[in-house]
């Protein structure tokens, strides 16, 4: 059974007009994601990640091309796709409960069945007893974690990932990480996700796009197959995979890395 669509990015293309004159950012970005997959997308700072992701969530017009997802042209942001940023964004001022519930106030949603959902799932993933704490009064790693719950309470059909992890010390970036698999995975979700560490992406992923220096341009698209330990399917336990190693080597060279 062939597997669905649920992103396609057709030949994009970025130029910036500045008063030095055009600056491209990317070029002839082309490829699709299917659902449940999570596809990382990796390359040197300051190449356009961010500015691709944008594109994708309909919060920038790319100069050329078009992207679809579930078959429709994003012109605009939407409901059916979420987007976590670096940052947490939690308003200090309303609930964890109140936080996770924003999105579907904004769309006139947050009845006494999504309250349910919202208190299922802070506590599946650990933050029942939080619920109406402020999140001053969390850690960054539960922070991330209240965010994430209010991304996907309003079901997109597709999560933006960028790089949701960076603000985190890196023991608490490998739990977090960790987790947040987990959940994408129990949850079915499809998700893009921008990041600079290249061990995150492979542990992360079942697709990593490697993109080129500015203007970016798609250098690879590498499958990652990993034999994990048996038992319950984690980032962590991913990263003990002997074909981790290949991995990361061919990653870090096709990014041409200089220290």
């Amino acid at each position: 059974m062939d597997k669905k669509i649920i992103v396609e990015v057709k030949k994009i293309g970025m130029t910036y007009h500045t008063f030095n004159g055009e600056t491209e950012a990317l070029l002839n970005i082309d490829f699709k994601v299917y659902e449940g997959e999570i596809v990382s997308i990796v390359g040197p700072s300051g190449c356009g990640k961010s500015t691709l992701l944008s594109i994708i969530a309909g919060l920038i017009k790319p100069s050329i091309g078009e992207v679809l997802v579930n078959g429709k042209k994003v012109t605009n942001p939407t409901k059916d796709i979420g987007y976590m940023f670096q940052r947490d964004h939690l308003f200090e001022w309303r609930t964890i409960l109140q936080n996770v519930l924003l999105g579907l106030e904004i769309h006139g949603k947050a009845e006494s069945k999504a309250i349910e959902t919202a208190e299922r799932l802070l506590t599946t993933y650990g933050l029942g007893d939080f619920k109406y704490k402020y999140p001053r009064q969390l850690s960054g790693g539960m922070r991330q974690r209240a965010a994430l719950i209010r991304t996907l309470i309003v079901e997109p059909n597709l999560l933006l990932l960028d790089e949701p992890f960076s603000a985190l010390d890196y023991q608490t970036r490998l739990a977090i990480s960790d987790e947040i698999g987990i959940i994408l995975k129990k949850e079915k979700k499809t998700a893009l996700l921008v990041t600079h560490d290249i061990a995150e992406a492979i542990s992360l992923s079942d697709r990593i796009i490697v993109l080129t220096n500015r203007p970016a341009s798609i250098k690879d698209i590498i499958d990652i197959e990993l034999t994990c330990a048996e038992g319950i399917w984690s980032p962590i336990k991913c990263r003990e995979a002997p074909e981790f190693r290949h991995y990361f080597n061919k990653i870090w060279k096709e990014l041409d890395v200089h220290v």
